[in-house]
């Protein structure tokens, strides 16, 4: 499992064969069944969750039982609750599988030696911060400005490895559009891509 996260490091930073191996001695490698759960509202987060394998989401659930997806993570991208981990305080969301997934999890003592004492981790760790920042920006920006036809146009752009891997129910609850406008805009957007 470390084979792909130290393929993951080697291509963003310039770490050393010593720095990996002080890497890979505090991983904690962990494996979730589909629908199984990496984190659950009230839990404290405490780890840098790297995915090796699978497609994860992290979502919330309102009063009426609706759930609101915030974002799916798939290989190579890094999940969490960072206001959780960084707090202490309970997390507000849950995590859950919706494939089988491999995980690499280093708790946040482990991490923030890693950052300390390999500056080329420190690096990549803040070069992804500024990503994460980017995109949650992004996203606000397209839920407040788009129609719902804009914003499936833009996840279908943004995300086009994800639209045969997650349920279109989920894909809606992430847009913020019932199914029934998704499916609408779906027809509509099929339609209007066919050769004439």
């Amino acid at each position: 499992m470390f084979e792909a996260f130290r393929k993951y490091i080697r291509e963003k930073s310039n770490v050393t064969e010593e720095d990996l191996v002080q890497i890979e001695a505090v991983c904690q490698y962990k494996k979730l069944r589909k629908r199984q759960y990496l984190l659950q509202e009230g839990d404290v987060w405490k780890y840098n969750a790297f995915i090796v394998k699978g497609c994860l989401r992290t979502y919330t659930v309102d009063d009426k039982g609706n759930e609101h997806i915030l974002n799916f993570a798939t290989e190579n991208w890094w999940t969490g609750d960072r206001e959780s981990l960084q707090t202490g305080n309970p997390s507000a969301y849950n995590i859950d599988a919706l494939e089988d997934a491999e995980i690499i999890l280093i708790t946040k003592t482990n991490f923030d030696q890693l950052c300390n004492d390999i500056p080329a981790f420190n690096d990549m760790v803040n070069a992804i911060l500024q990503r994460s920042f980017i995109a949650s920006q992004s996203r606000i920006h397209t839920f407040l400005s788009l129609s719902a036809e804009e914003k499936y146009q833009a996840f279908l752009q943004k995300y086009p490895q994800l639209v045969m891997r997650v349920p279109q129910g989920m894909i809606a609850s992430y847009l913020g559009v019932t199914p029934e406008t998704l499916s609408r805009v779906r027809k509509q957007s099929s339609k209007g891509h066919r050769p004439s």
